[in-house]
């Protein structure tokens, strides 16, 4: 076992520490990775504080890794020590039912491994990327292609293609209007895939504080929710909506701002239901739906799509010592877009 510096959450209550975690002897199949960056997603919060369901703990979260291969295991072929790699939400699945088959790992039916905070294949609880090394199955385990430094990467491996997914699933693209809520860890990341795609983007925030910065990002509007105009003057303007806020919002007023059959689909994942007014859906035959991350295939695509459109996440990056206070900064809204951990401030 390898024994490697982390921060971890000791309890729901409690602020994380710096400790040490066991990493597993790296097998034939196997990928060492030295961590180089970790992103801080609104999901870390909400698992560590048992917003999502009791943990066991001490629980080190990250699951936006970055870094650089430093062993790999005697029957690995997909990866090569120097290799610059990145790990998102998951570690492994079963590989064998039929999502697995169709490569959408993320919705393996007998549950995906997640990076963290899951049962591993030997029966341990996985820590994740708050850490300087991880060990991952070579299937796991994504390439970042060169044009894409590895901190603005990080953010990639969940907000990147959480947005990613969707966008492609339900046909952004050239004529298409499409609308984002929220201006967020995930929110600027959908603007800038979205207008990537060359679909007309348009940013619904609380209020217009980020005009400035969703214009620069790619939308070409931006409206404010609070504005009680907002709602009545884009009824049915758009054929899909990304939802991308973990707070409970009014569902059913978003979807009379679809087109008929128009769909939106919810990313964030609020403690709360999210109840709907069956008469918003019928009275266009509009869907609402979710979507969870990618596969594996799907999240090497979408980081191809960003080297080649020369795209990153907007990031904060801080040291180690600084992710309590990161914590309390996310849920204040106070970051644009991303932080950042900068893992070598754990040695």
């Amino acid at each position: 076992m390898l024994t490697v510096n982390a921060y971890a959450a000791p309890s729901a209550t409690e602020s994380l520490v710096p400790t040490t975690i066991e990493r597993r002897d790296v097998g034939p199949h196997d990928v060492l990775i030295d961590i180089k960056f970790a992103g801080i997603c609104h999901s870390d919060i909400h698992t560590v504080r048992g917003d999502w369901g009791p943990q066991q703990y001490p629980l080190a979260p990250g699951h936006e890794i970055a870094g650089i291969v430093s062993e790999v295991g005697s029957a690995v072929t997909k990866h090569a020590v120097g290799d610059r790699v990145g790990v998102g939400c998951m570690v492994n699945s079963c590989r064998e039912c039929v999502n697995c088959q169709k490569g959408e790992e993320q919705y393996c039916l007998a549950g995906n491994t997640g990076t963290y905070g899951a049962v591993d294949r030997d029966g341990t609880i996985t820590q994740g990327g708050y850490s300087t090394h991880v060990v991952v199955t070579e299937d796991f385990v994504v390439r970042i292609p060169e044009g894409i430094e590895l901190d603005v990467a990080a953010p990639l491996l969940c907000a990147g293609v959480t947005t990613y997914s969707p966008l492609r699933h339900w046909g952004a693209g050239p004529g298409k209007k499409v609308a984002i809520v929220g201006l967020g860890g995930l929110g600027h990341m959908a603007v800038k895939l979205a207008h990537a795609m060359g679909a007309e983007v348009t940013v619904l925030s609380q209020s217009l504080k980020k005009l400035e910065d969703g214009l620069k990002l790619g939308a070409d509007h931006y409206y404010a929710t609070s504005d009680e105009n907002t709602f009545a003057d884009l009824a049915g303007s758009f054929d899909l909506i990304i939802n991308t806020v973990s707070a409970k919002i009014d569902i059913s007023s978003y979807l009379q701002l679809l087109t008929l059959d128009g769909a939106l689909v919810n990313v964030g994942a609020p403690a709360e239901p999210l109840p709907v007014n069956a008469f918003a859906l019928i009275t266009g035959r509009r869907s609402f739906a979710g979507s969870m991350i990618g596969g594996i295939r799907e999240t090497q695509e979408m980081l191809d799509f960003c080297a080649e459109h020369k795209l990153g996440a907007e990031i904060e990056v801080i040291p180690a010592g600084k992710i309590n206070e990161a914590y309390e900064r996310v849920l204040a809204s106070d970051v644009r877009y991303r932080f950042v951990i900068d893992t070598s401030t754990l040695s």
